[in-house]
C-alpha cells in the first residue's frame, strides 16, 4: 500500500495554501472551529464508507468524488483510504475564477449538496493522472510551482464539473444558462445570507423576477428560492449551536435578525425544533 502523504504548498506572498493528502488518517474538516480552513475535493476509489457532514451521516460510494466547502465540518469513516485536494481562497478563489473556467462554483454551490459524483474507469484514469502530476510538482521547488499547481487544480475542477453537470441535468438539452442561474443564486446567497433574507434581493442582483427564479428552480426539482434561503440560515444557526459556545442572542445578531425572539420563532418554524434542542457537539 502507498505510504500516507500530506504534501503542502504555501505561498508566502499571498498566504495561498494548497495540499494533496493521500491515505492520510488525519483528514477531516474543522469548519468554523478553525480559522483559515480549506475547501476540499475528495476522491474515494477503494470502497464505500460513511462521511458525517455537519452532523448528518451519508454513504460515500466507491469511485466517487465529493466537494466540501471550507465552512463545512466533516469526518470520514476511513480517511486513510482517500485522496484529497485542499486549497484556500488565497490560492484559488472559487468566485474569482468562475468566469475563467466556467461553473467552478457548481461543485460547491450547485443544485444538490452533498453531491456524490460517480466516475467511469476512463474518468478515474483522468483524475489519477492529475493526482500523479500534482505529486510530481509538489517536489519541484521553483518560482513556477504555485502556478503549475493552480493549473492542475483548475484542470481537476473542470474535469469533475463536466462529469457532475452531465449527471445532474435530468432533462436532455437543458440550457446551461438555466443551470447557471441556480448556481449564481447560491453563490450570491453564500455571500449575503447573514444580512439578506428576502428573495427579492437576489432576484434584483440577477435581473430576474422572484417568479422567474422559482420557475428555473422548479426545472431541476430544486426547492424554491425562499426555501433555499431558509435552509441556509438554519444550517448556519445549527453550526453555531453545534460547534461554538455562542448564545442564541449572539447567533441571532450574527444572522441578521432584529431580535433573539424573532430568531427563535424563525428557527422553530423552519427547523422543526427549538434552539434548546441543539447542544454543542462533543469535540
Amino acid at each position: 500500500m502507498t505510504l500516507s502523504m500530506k504534501l503542502i504548498f504555501e505561498d508566502s506572498n499571498n498566504n495561498g495554501k494548497f495540499r494533496l493528502r493521500k491515505e492520510d488518517a488525519s483528514l477531516k474538516g474543522d469548519g468554523m472551529l478553525k480559522a483559515g480552513t480549506l475547501s476540499t475535493i475528495v476522491f474515494n476509489r477503494i470502497g464505500e464508507q460513511k462521511v458525517i457532514i455537519d452532523e448528518v451521516s451519508y454513504g460515500f460510494p466507491k469511485d466517487c468524488i465529493l466537494a466540501l466547502a471550507a465552512n463545512q465540518h466533516f469526518v470520514f469513516e476511513r480517511p486513510d483510504q482517500l485522496v484529497a485536494w485542499q486549497f484556500n481562497r488565497d490560492f484559488y478563489c472559487i468566485a474569482d475564477h468562475d468566469a475563467e473556467v466556467g461553473c467552478v462554483g457548481f461543485l460547491f454551490y450547485g443544485i444538490r449538496h452533498p453531491l456524490f459524483i460517480g466516475l467511469s474507469q476512463q474518468e478515474i484514469g483522468h483524475i489519477s493522472l492529475i493526482e500523479t502530476l500534482c505529486i510530481e510538482d509538489m517536489e519541484i521547488r521553483d518560482r513556477m510551482q504555485g502556478e503549475m499547481l493552480r493549473t492542475l487544480l483548475k484542470r481537476l475542477i473542470i474535469n469533475v464539473t463536466r462529469i457532475a453537470k452531465k449527471q445532474t441535468v435530468a432533462t436532455p438539452g437543458m440550457m446551461d444558462e438555466k443551470l447557471d442561474l441556480v448556481r449564481k443564486f447560491n453563490l450570491l446567497l453564500e455571500a449575503n445570507f447573514r444580512t439578506q433574507h428576502e428573495v427579492q434581493f437576489y432576484a434584483d442582483l440577477l435581473n430576474k423576477s422572484p417568479k422567474t427564479l422559482s420557475n428555473h428552480f422548479l426545472l431541476f426539482n430544486y426547492p424554491s428560492p425562499s426555501k433555499v434561503i431558509q435552509q441556509r440560515i438554519i444550517q448556519e444557526a445549527k453550526r453555531y449551536l453545534f460547534y461554538t459556545e455562542k448564545t442564541a442572542k449572539e447567533i441571532a445578531y450574527l444572522l441578521g435578525f432584529a431580535s433573539p425572539a424573532h430568531f427563535s420563532r424563525y428557527f422553530k418554524q423552519y427547523s422543526g425544533g427549538n434552539i434548546s434542542d441543539y447542544k454543542k457537539a462533543d469535540l
